[in-house]
């Protein structure tokens, strides 16, 4: 893998600069949503449990001498401090902390904070200008709220998962936990529009952004709620393709593969036919229009599928692309380290971790023109580890006072 990451590093502060966030919660939606701030300016600090931090600090699928590889991309840009939020000292920090900052995150289970005298009312009312973003499984209202909640079950709950995977057989899951990670964009989506009321127009106080895992993945189900509710229809899994629109699929290669199509426009699919020198089938009354095509999927695929096992992927992306139709591969994580595409964008950058030594990690979306960010450390180490800079430096204690709060167990 070679290096094409140096003219990324701007320099530049981000557009959320002067943005405060106090990120509180553990493992992955909450801590996600303060790493998109963080990712363009915000000073984001993480309260971590004294002595074991975030779990996400040994999560990961494969580790480095020891070294979790998820974490630096997780904990990259913030600064964390301890606190024992089960010792009243401990949530004592929390609200110092918050007397001057925009933002408070996190995801513990609903009532938490309020059984900890950290709920909206008592932070409002040391910060009536705070933004508090709670991600929860179900959201803070409801007959649901206090069930605990985790993406795979919000995946499932939502109606997600029900239209994954191919007819009649399970209903798998992605391989990455996209319920949490999706929750977490929503949530900074609901917080940035609460900073922009609370200042740009006029609101002057803050408010709580409810964002929940299942509603999130609901969100994305497209037109299924009125097609159920108006003509009894319930959406299935469709396996590789999408129902009733063509072609729109994955189709097999000589060499082997997997190659993507989507030419489910009609000036598309008359490309597409000039391409794989069949333009007859444009014509053909069972092809001709979406509706028609959508039909007919099945015949169309394998008919398009036929053509492309004689070429390999590379001369079906060529002879596609001369054309003007939609397509492309299906990447691994080795495709995409090589590839120009994500290197000239700056999506491949290469970072010095204290735990990992230099390391590939994903850059920063989406790119600003006037606000370009930048990836300028990959997180604390060690929980703690800003415990001097931020209750020292920010709060005024003393050092004496820091290592009594340390023996005590509240930092």
């Amino acid at each position: 893998m070679t290096e094409d990451a140096t003219e990324f590093n701007t320099g530049r502060p981000g557009p959320l600069k002067g943005v405060k966030v106090i990120e509180l919660g553990q493992l992955l939606a909450g801590p996600f949503a303060a790493s998109r701030m963080a990712d363009f300016g915000a000073e984001v600090i993480k309260v971590e449990t004294p002595g074991s931090g975030d779990p996400m600090r040994n999560w990961g699928h494969y580790r480095f001498e020891g070294h979790p590889l998820w974490w630096p991309i997780l904990a990259r840009n913030k600064k964390s401090v301890t606190a024992n939020l089960r010792e009243e000292r401990g949530r004592d920090l929390v609200r110092q902390l918050v007397k001057d900052a925009d933002v408070l995150i996190e995801n513990f289970k609903p009532g938490r904070l309020e059984e900890w005298g950290l709920g909206p009312e008592d932070l409002h009312a040391i910060n009536p200008r705070l933004v508090i973003g709670r991600v929860s499984g179900y959201g803070q209202t409801g007959p649901y709220a206090e069930k605990p909640g985790f993406a795979s079950v919000g995946e499932g709950f939502s109606g997600l998962r029900h239209i994954n995977g191919f007819p009649g057989g399970p209903p798998p899951r992605n391989g990455i936990s996209l319920g949490d990670t999706l929750t977490g964009i929503f949530a900074v989506q609901g917080i940035m529009m609460a900073l922009y009321w609370r200042d740009a127009l006029g609101g002057g106080k803050g408010q709580v952004v409810d964002a929940a895992i299942y509603e999130s993945c609901f969100a994305l189900l497209e037109g299924t709620l009125p097609e159920y509710d108006k003509l009894g229809i319930v959406r299935e899994a469709s396996g590789t393709g999408l129902a009733n629109v063509a072609p729109s699929h994955i189709y097999p290669t000589k060499d082997g593969g997997w190659f993507i199509i989507a030419a489910n426009v009609d000036p598309m699919f008359i490309r597409l036919c000039k391409a794989m020198g069949q333009p007859e089938l444009a014509e053909d009354p069972k092809f001709s229009a979406h509706i028609p095509r959508g039909e007919n999927c099945e015949e169309l695929d394998a008919i398009i599928g036929e053509w492309t096992k004689t070429l390999s992927a590379e001369e079906i992306q060529e002879t596609l692309e001369a054309n003007g139709v939609v397509c492309g591969p299906i990447n691994t994580i080795a495709d995409i380290a090589e590839d120009p595409q994500f290197k000239a964008r700056g999506m491949i950058r290469r970072m010095e971790s204290a735990d990992v030594g230099d390391v590939a990690i994903p850059g920063i979306a989406p790119v600003l023109s006037e606000t370009p960010s930048d990836i300028n450390w990959l997180g604390p180490s060690q929980p703690g580890e800003h415990n001097a800079e931020i209750y020292g430096g920010m709060l005024g204690y003393s050092d004496d006072e820091l290592k009594q709060l340390a023996e005590d167990g509240i930092i």
